[in-house]
Order: structure tokens, then C-alpha cells, then sequence
């Protein structure tokens, strides 16, 4: 059975050392954000628990930073620019392609439109030394020793999964934006149409049947509105709970009514549940 090769790497063990790193990214990231926020945060884009950009990172580790092992120096500047210049272009890819930042160093020093900074550019020089000296190796080894069949079995099963996994996120996202794109444009008119009904009725009385059918369609534009509002709370909510600190130039003022939205259906379930157990108690 062949195993074609990358970078004198079979593809098979490049593509399980993606899947392997991915996850193991996604436990550190996970097991930070919950020690941080004091609950579960799944952290991660896709529905599965892995990183993606973890996988990738430490791929590029593995290609480029290993030849450079016997020079220290010259290994940790590469590594420090080469993961820095990563994590830049995804956070410039995702704010591009939705208009949403998923994290911002913003609130750090020497940072750069708060995609990276200085602080975790440099972690990341020290994480690529742990990874090629200490961790690589090790997983390398476990990984030799599974015969090629069974490495393309867990290669057909993982990619297969994998892109299941994608396409559904790409789904939701896409339709996550469609919505806050309309819940935008819909916003917007109901601004202007909340100015134009009450400049009626404020200034031209003789217009007031003229009036309250514009106040009647502004109803009509408030239900809609509050309709959109609904799904894009429910469309956006695993991000939303992923990402506690999403921000967006453009959709700023509709992520905070989203988020408000949110908040009120949850503080009524949880008047509910406590009624409920009231009503047990009796």
C-alpha cells in the first residue's frame, strides 16, 4: 500500500499529527478559558473539539522550525515571527470572510489591530521549543508504530469527520451572517422610520391619519425585527458562548442586542426553573 510523502513526511501521518494537535490545542485552550471565565467554554470554531489553527501552527513548526534545532537563537526568532505571522493572517481571514473579531488583543501592549501582541507572540517562540524538543518526538514514536492499514483507516475516518464538521460550521456561519446582515439593514430602516414617524407626529398634526399608518407599518417593521433578532440569537449562540468577547465594527450594536436577547431568555428560564421548584416545595 503506498503512503505518499510531504516534506519526507508520509501525507497519512501529516494528516493524524493535524487531527492530534488540533485537539490537543483545543484542551488548552478549553481547560484556560474555563479557568479564566469560572465555566465551561468549549472553545474552537467547528463543533468538534478541535483547533484547527493549533493543527496548522505546529504543522509549520514541524516543517520549517525542526532544521533549525542545533540554533537556538535563529529557532526562536523563526518561530516567534513565522506563528505570529499565522495567528495575524486567521484573525485577518475570519474579521474578512464575517466581520467578527473571535479574539482581540486590543486591551494589551504592543499589539498589532489586536490580532497579535507582543506578549503572546513571544509564548509562542517558547511553545514551539516545547513541541519540537519534547512533545514531537514522543507522539512521532507512538505513531510509527501503527501499521499503514490501520493509519489510513483513522485517516479516512478522522477526514471524513472532519469535513462533515466543516461544512456544517461554514452552514451556520453563513446563515449567522445573512441574518445579521438583514438584522442590520432592517435595523437601520427602523431607525429611520422611528425618525420619520415621530417628526409626523410631533410637527404635522393635519397628517395625523397619514401618521398612524406609517406608526402601523413601524409595528409591523418592530416584529419583524424582533423575529430576525430571535434566530440570529439562536443562530449565534454557540459562538456567542465560545467567544464571550466578540466585538465587530460593523455589527457591534446588533451583537449587544443579540447578546441582551440572550441574557433575558436565560434569566427566564432560570425564574422559570426557580417557580418550578417553589411550586415542588408546597
Amino acid at each position: 500500500m503506498m503512503d505518499p510523502k510531504l516534506f519526507g513526511i508520509p501525507v497519512t501521518l501529516i494528516f493524524l499529527y493535524f487531527i492530534t494537535y488540533s485537539f490537543l490545542g483545543w484542551c488548552v485552550e478549553t481547560a484556560y478559558c474555563c479557568m479564566v471565565e469560572h465555566r465551561w467554554v468549549s472553545r474552537g470554531f467547528l463543533f468538534g473539539p478541535i483547533c484547527p489553527i493549533y493543527g496548522v501552527g505546529i504543522l509549520l513548526m514541524i516543517f520549517f522550525f525542526a532544521p533549525l534545532a542545533d540554533h537556538l537563537i535563529l529557532f526562536y526568532v523563526t518561530a516567534t515571527v513565522v506563528m505570529s505571522a499565522w495567528e495575524y493572517l486567521v484573525a485577518w481571514f475570519l474579521e474578512t470572510t464575517t466581520q467578527i473579531k473571535y479574539w482581540d488583543y486590543s486591551d494589551k501592549p504592543f499589539n498589532l489591530k489586536g490580532r497579535i501582541c507582543l506578549q503572546i507572540s513571544l509564548c509562542w517562540g517558547f511553545l514551539s521549543y516545547i513541541t519540537i524538543f519534547l512533545i514531537h518526538p514522543r507522539i512521532a514514536g507512538l505513531f510509527a508504530l501503527i501499521p499503514l492499514w490501520v493509519r489510513y483507516s483513522l485517516f479516512g475516518a478522522a477526514f471524513s469527520l472532519l469535513m462533515v464538521d466543516t461544512i456544517t460550521t461554514i452552514r451556520q456561519l453563513a446563515l449567522t451572517t445573512q441574518l445579521m446582515k438583514k438584522l442590520e439593514a432592517l435595523g437601520q430602516e427602523l431607525t429611520l422610520q422611528k425618525s420619520s414617524v415621530k417628526t409626523q407626529l410631533d410637527a404635522v398634526t393635519e397628517r395625523i391619519q397619514g401618521a398612524v399608518r406609517e406608526k402601523d407599518a413601524l409595528v409591523s417593521l418592530k416584529e419583524r425585527y424582533d423575529t430576525l433578532l430571535g434566530m440570529a440569537e439562536r443562530q449565534s449562540r454557540r459562538f456567542r458562548n465560545r467567544y464571550t468577547h466578540l466585538r465587530s465594527d460593523r455589527f457591534g450594536h446588533r451583537i449587544s442586542e443579540i447578546t441582551n436577547r440572550g441574557n433575558e431568555l436565560r434569566a427566564k428560564l432560570q425564574a422559570a426553573r426557580q417557580q418550578r421548584k417553589a411550586t415542588r416545595k408546597r
